[in-house]
């Protein structure tokens, strides 16, 4: 390398300057560390189950917002939770990809419903939309519970529904699927399926 005498002390006096700021404190380290952690240095915690597939895996949410009243918080980063005995912190693309589902401008957050004949989505409260689950369930029971059946010359009660199934929810717990199981057992259903057969 050619240097002359000018530039080889240029290059002196800028080692010597940045040795010096160095030995007084001023490194750029702990202030780049610093701004690293800020980004979820204020935010709230919260354990979550991804929703995409059987698989269940943990995840943890970072949300931003002060928890008073008429503050909505936001969800601002997403990763996987370590201690989750199903995935130990990793995520699939799809997981790794789920805050812009979250934040997602198309995502459905409130029931719709599209009336007969209509050829557009309107929204309705959810104790609307449950009560027309209800109403459905009952009038499609009512139409199609077959009570009895005729089996070598004897009439056998069975109460078997067998026009609705139910598909429950891997990500539900032990407790939540028993009972999504009897109450559907004691709706009649005999068609019961889990997503975590998959």
């Amino acid at each position: 390398m050619d240097m002359n005498r000018r530039q080889f002390f240029k290059v002196c006096s800028a080692g010597l300057a940045g040795s010096s700021i160095a030995a007084l404190g001023f490194t750029p380290k702990p202030v780049l560390a610093e701004a690293r952690n800020f980004k979820l240095a204020r935010t709230t915690e919260t354990r979550s189950t991804c929703p995409y597939c059987s698989v269940s895996c943990g995840l943890i949410m970072y949300s931003l917002g002060d928890k008073a009243k008429n503050v909505k918080s936001t969800i601002i980063h997403v990763e996987g939770d370590p201690d989750h005995p199903v995935n130990r912190g990793t995520l699939c693309p799809k997981g790794a990809g789920v805050m812009d589902m979250i934040q997602s401008p198309n995502r459905v957050k409130y029931p719709e419903v599209r009336e007969p004949g209509s050829a557009e989505w309107k929204r309705i409260s959810w104790d609307e939309a449950l009560t027309r689950i209800a109403k459905h369930v009952k009038a499609d029971r009512d139409a199609n519970l077959v009570k009895s059946i005729e089996k070598d010359g004897k009439q056998i009660t069975v109460n078997r529904w067998n026009s609705t199934a139910l598909l429950v929810s891997s990500a539900s717990s032990n407790e939540s699927g028993y009972l999504s199981v009897k109450v559907a057992r004691g709706l009649g259903m005999v068609a019961l399926d889990t997503q975590a057969r998959i």
